[in-house]
Formats: structure tokens, sequence, C-alpha cells
């Protein structure tokens, strides 16, 4: 029997129009399936609509939440993916799909990810975090790549190969967050992995894919169509491995609920960690979704899954 499933898009970060895509295509999804969907959306100024368009507020959405059996909360970024929505369906008392507050509001905050990712022996790059404050007095002596600490979908994400390139990556970065991390240039294969946490503490990993892009895979490129994905990614058995259990390892020590795309550079030296998202962009064309029907799970399938397991 279908659940009544409350499916939350847009939100307030710079990742708005992707989330209405991953909205959309879960609705579709969990009709397909039997499911009786509840459609709202989040305004760029954070006022709450339905299905029709027509304002609730945010009492109304409460109300309209306390109607569902389970939420589906496909906001990316800060004011969603980062625990926001989370807290709201705990306050609610609406099981939902994903990872909850902590581990949505650490796995958005990049830097707090890798002090996470270190402590349990995941590498990652080497890098500083500055402030507004501290960004003019730092030099430049290296290639590095800036960006934001906590933003979405490569806002304000630049490389640097030149001295002269720093302060504008510093100021487009700082336009997006008033924390900016600055890493090293990893040089490998750029291999993302996708974790699912069952309700019986199991963890299921699909196959993984490989983003294969001429240069830095920026906002530009994410969306262009000009980046491949191979899936599966042509691994040998000890990559593979390797990816996985540093995957697995990071999702768990972050405390990640759901599905959630664990982001890599393969080098020579093993898998460096770059990033966690803990609500990956979710059209049947994204990755987390290419990823497991490569597996054997078609997209329908598994948003069905999801939202049982919610439930569960």
């Amino acid at each position: 029997m279908g659940a009544r499933v409350a499916v939350v898009g847009g939100g307030q970060s710079c990742e708005h129009e992707v989330s209405l895509a991953s909205a959309a295509a879960a609705v579709e999804a969990l009709r397909s399936v039997g499911h009786e969907v509840v459609a709202m959306t989040i305004d760029p100024d954070g006022g709450w609509r339905d299905a029709h368009g027509s304002s609730l507020g945010l009492d109304g959405a409460v109300r309209v939440l306390s109607t569902c059996d389970v939420a589906l909360p496909a906001l990316h970024g800060p004011r969603g993916e980062d625990g926001t929505l989370a807290a709201l369906c705990e306050l609610a008392g609406l099981p939902y799909v994903g990872s909850g507050v902590r581990a949505g509001a650490l796995a958005m905050d990049k830097w707090t990810t890798k002090l996470v990712a270190g402590a349990v022996g995941v590498a990652t790059a080497p890098g500083v975090l500055l402030t507004a404050v501290a960004a003019p007095g730092h030099a430049w002596t290296r290639p590095v790549v800036v960006k934001p600490v906590a933003a979405g979908s490569s806002h304000g994400v630049s490389l640097v190969r030149t001295r002269d390139e720093l302060a504008p990556a510093l100021a487009a970065a700082l336009a997006v967050d008033d924390r900016v991390l600055v890493e090293d240039v990893v040089v490998g294969r750029e291999v993302d992995v996708a974790v699912l946490g069952r309700p019986d503490g199991s963890r299921v990993v699909p196959p993984a894919l490989e983003i294969v892009v001429d240069g830095l895979f920026d906002l530009g490129t994410k969306y262009d169509g000009t980046a491949r994905f191979l899936v599966p990614a042509p691994l040998t058995d000890a990559e593979s491995d390797a990816l996985r259990a540093a995957a697995v390892t990071v999702y768990d020590a972050l405390g990640c609920a759901g599905v959630a795309r664990v982001d890599f550079f393969l080098t020579a030296d093993g898998p460096v960690l770059n990033e966690v998202n803990t609500m990956p962009g979710f059209t049947a064309h994204s990755q987390v979704p290419r990823m497991f029907a490569a597996g054997g799970t078609p997209y329908p399938a598994l948003v069905d899954l999801l939202v049982r397991d919610a439930l569960a």
C-alpha cells in the first residue's frame, strides 16, 4: 500500500532550480509506484507554496506536513540539505528521507567534513580555512582550489593557477559564504561513490561513477553537458574496494542516513575525499540514480526504497 509522501523542492540556496528538477522527478517516480504525493515548494525568499502555487506560509506548510506519513526533502545546499528541513520534520514528528540534523550540518561544512575524515583515517587535500578578515593576507605559493565552505553546486569554486588569480577567486567564494577553503590541487581521477544505509544497519554501495572532464568539474561543466559520466567507473578490484571502504567510513563517521554521495579523487596513493552530499542531485539522470541503475535498481524503485526505509 502506498504512503502519503510530502515532497519539498526549491529552497533558498543557489541550487533552487536544480532542487525543483529533483523534486519534480521524485514526484513523478513516487506516483508511478503507487504513492500519494503532496508536492510543496520553498521560494527563494523562503515562502512555502502548494502544488498549485498558492502561498501556504510556514504554519500552513506544517499543517500539510502533519497530514503526511513521510517527507522527502529534495533540497540541495544551505537552508535545506544542511539539516534545516530535517529539523523541521523532527519538530513536527514526521519521518523523512535522508540524513538527520547533525549529519546534514556536518557534511554541508566542507572544513568540518575534512576534520571528521581525517579523524577516521580518510585522506583529504591539504588546505586552510580563511575568513574575510584573513583572506587578504593569504599568500599564493602554488596552484590551489578556492571554494566556499558551505555552498552547493560548485558556486564560487575556482582553480587558481597564478598569483594574480587568487584575489578574484577569494572574492568570488566570499560572495557566497563568509568562510573559504583553500586546498592544494589533487592530481587524480574524479570518482563518486553512493552509499545507502538500510534500517538493518547494512550499507549498499552500487557501482562507482567516474567524471571525465577537461579541466575543473565546475559549475559550467556540471550542467553544460561537456562532462562525461562513466558508470560503472573503470576500476581495479583494489581501487573499488578502497573507495567503497573510504566512502562507508566517512558516511558512518558523519552519521549519514538514507543515500549520500561521497566524492573522491583517486590518486596514485589511494582515495582522497573531496566532499559529501547528503541530498545529491536526484533526477533520473543525476549521478546517484545512475549508479543505482547500473547496480540494478531503477530510479522509481530507488525513490520507493528510500521512502519505505524512512517509514521503517
